[in-house]
């Protein structure tokens, strides 16, 4: 798990999904090794999109794409992403080190290989002493980091983050998202981070879209679409409109 690995471009390709009454439609490219912010009121689609990629949905008509492979198909233990959800999914009978192993094997049948990355990404997530705590003693933070420590075992080239650092204070948010940006220096993967706060953006300096009624209303860089020259069905979503 040393030096860039490297992430993979991913791409939507005239995606079609329908939730009950809503039809989405997304057409959506990040490049490889991108940080990518996915913004938008509740229920214009942004955690749908993230499972589209990852396959825990499949969509009506369209290609999802990674690294330029189509696994529009695939189930999602195939595809070559990690996802972190805002309930980090922890088992409270295991420890940190267990439940980071996970990643690596399902059954916990863990090889010396497998332990050297287990203990280079408790390291890497900075709980590096707590390899025996259980979940219930950790604070929201530990259990969010072990999640993450979980996912990048899994060493996949695409992250996705379904609003994993909802629950967590604004000086802990930050923190994690300092975490994220320092590891994809690291190891240079694709991330795509569903937030409810537009200066997570801002802070990962990453690229924008923003969604609206199940389709994506806008996309750029962050900087420039939150700026005062950005569009404004954006600026409506973030109260600036006169």
């Amino acid at each position: 798990m040393t030096g860039k690995k490297g992430g993979a471009e991913v791409t939507l390709e005239e995606i079609r999904f329908s939730y009950g009454e809503m039809r989405m439609h997304f057409d959506l490219d990040v490049p490889a090794s991108q940080i990518a912010a996915i913004i938008g009121p509740s229920g214009s689609g942004k955690s749908t999109l993230l499972n589209l990629i990852a396959g825990f949905e499949m969509p009506q008509a369209g290609k999802v794409l990674i690294g330029g492979v189509d696994v529009t198909r695939l189930p999602p233990a195939e595809r070559p992403v990690s996802m972190v959800f805002q309930e980090n999914n922890l088992f409270a009978h295991l420890d940190v080190e267990a439940n980071i192993g996970l990643g690596r094997s399902p059954k916990l049948k863990l090889t010396a290989a497998d332990r050297a990355a287990i203990a280079d990404a408790i390291a890497r997530v900075g709980l590096t002493g707590k390899e025996k705590r259980k979940p219930e003693t950790l604070s929201g933070g530990e259990r969010q980091r072990v999640a993450i420590a979980r996912a990048l075992v899994r060493n996949r080239p695409v992250l996705l983050l379904d609003e994993a650092f909802a629950s967590l204070g604004p000086a802990l948010r930050v923190q994690m998202l300092d975490l994220v940006k320092a590891l994809h220096a690291e190891t240079a993967m694709t991330v795509l981070m569903v937030t409810h706060h537009p200066e997570d953006a801002l802070h990962m300096d990453s690229l924008l879209f923003f969604l609206e009624n199940g389709m994506i209303a806008a996309s750029g860089n962050a900087k420039d679409l939150l700026s005062e020259t950005g569009p404004e069905a954006l600026k409506r979503y973030m109260g600036t409109t006169a």
